[in-house]
């Protein structure tokens, strides 16, 4: 573990077990949705209780935001992502190119795992995420593909994952 600073709120998570979300996110449908719903901004389909790509949703089909479409609206990420340290520094487009490639992998099968935002600067690259499932796994990409310490912190009442890690 790094010395980093915990933020107030959250607790650190064992890599090796599920994260188990105690309040279920305000940004997920209150109910089932109408079969299909179209979301009106990215166009990924409600279908048979999941978000799908590439479904034909038909033209009387039920228009609504979907929960990731909703959170970039609203500017508030489930989950946020910094690498940092010296290995960064000397690895920093193949490391970025691994974490677009996979964020871009999970966003083809699961519509509601996105990339909010990827922020460089000479020391850091931060990424923040519509989904806490999706940061986890940024994280673990970058920590199968070059080791280095990986961290990662939860918090319960917002629903909230901040990962870390460093080489």
């Amino acid at each position: 573990m790094t010395s980093r600073t915990i933020p107030p709120g959250f607790q650190p998570v064992r890599r090796d077990r599920l994260l188990q979300e105690a309040e279920h996110d305000s940004y997920r449908s209150k109910g089932k949705l109408p079969d299909p719903t179209v979301c009106s901004h990215c166009g990924a389909v409600y279908r048979g209780g999941r978000w799908q790509w590439g479904i034909p949703a038909g033209a009387d089909a039920h228009r609504s935001n979907c929960p990731a479409c909703q959170r970039v609206h609203d500017h508030c990420p489930a989950g946020f992502v910094s690498l940092d340290g010296e290995f960064l520094q000397t690895h920093r487009t193949e490391i970025a190119h691994l974490v677009r490639n996979e964020a871009e992998r999970q966003r083809a099968e699961h519509p509601l795992k996105r990339v909010m935002s990827f922020e460089e600067d000479e020391s850091e690259l931060r990424v923040s995420t519509t989904d806490i499932h999706l940061a986890r796994a940024l994280g673990e990409a970058v920590h199968h593909a070059y080791q280095g310490d990986l961290e990662f912190h939860y918090n319960p009442e917002q629903v909230l994952l901040r990962v870390h890690w460093r080489r």
